[in-house]
């Protein structure tokens, strides 16, 4: 008898850029993604955090180094993106969030949040695809996107708008890259607690209402996402493009 063998989750020989990787969710995944074997650059504008990080990720055995960029231009970022790849994996995950009532949204408020979750990610994406394209390689192409992409929000109009946006760019890119052996799709985290996120949290009415919605009772880790980034970029996942994986502790079924 002739088993079948498990596909492998090792994604040695492989080069990944993560984009906002100096903290919370996009580091965790620079970490995840050396630890499974693959060569990491960290992207952020944050020099000193991407290179400490970079150091950190060396000190334990992995390959990572550190590359200045400000996806929010998105002409000289598609440059260098294009002059230090072909990256076999993106984790595109640079993003921000204003949360207000959708009557006090600012026109600075839909460009900041809009500018940096869509736009950016686009054409981060994009100029990843044109150099696996170029070396005629497969790749993953993994969007950070959220639970508010799949549902709505109280005073989260520009988030979802991005993250709903973002859902639908990931199921294009899948269609227009499969010929390519190239994969887009999106992980949907719930609230994870971050830096950027941990001071909405010290609102108890707000954290009060955000563990109501979670079924399983707490927030989200960083760690609860590194599995699926591995997953997503790994051999393990060869047949899923277009889709969304849902992390989110139980919040969307119901």
């Amino acid at each position: 008898m002739e088993l079948p063998r498990t596909p492998s989750f090792n994604v040695t020989g492989q080069r990944a850029l993560v984009t906002g990787a100096g903290r919370g969710i996009g580091l965790a995944a620079a970490v995840a993604l050396a630890d499974a074997g693959a060569e990491v650059t960290l992207a952020a504008r944050s020099r000193e955090e991407i290179e400490a990080a970079a150091v950190e990720i060396t000190g334990r055995g992995g390959r990572a180094r550190a590359l200045v960029l400000d996806v929010l231009d998105v002409t000289t970022a598609a440059a260098v993106i294009a002059a230090s790849g072909p990256f076999d994996i993106l984790v595109n995950n640079a993003g921000t969030n204003r949360p207000k009532p959708v009557t006090e949204v600012t026109v600075d408020d839909y460009d900041t949040v809009l500018d940096l979750n869509l736009k950016a990610a686009f054409f981060v994406a994009q100029a990843v695809a044109r150099g696996l394209i170029a070396a005629g390689k497969p790749g993953s192409l993994i969007h950070m996107g959220s639970q508010m992409g799949h549902v709505g929000g109280v005073n989260r109009s520009l988030y979802c708008a991005s993250k709903w946006a973002l859902e639908g760019m990931s199921k294009a890119f899948a269609l227009d890259l499969a010929s390519h052996g190239i994969r887009s799709n999106t992980i949907a985290p719930t609230f994870i607690e971050t830096p950027l996120t941990r001071p909405f949290f010290a609102d108890a009415a707000f954290m009060a209402s955000v563990l109501a919605k979670i079924k399983l009772g707490r927030l989200g880790t960083v760690e609860d996402l590194m599995g699926a980034i591995v997953f997503l970029a790994s051999p393990a996942s060869a047949l899923m493009t277009g889709t969304s994986m849902v992390v989110d502790g139980g919040w969307t079924a119901d």
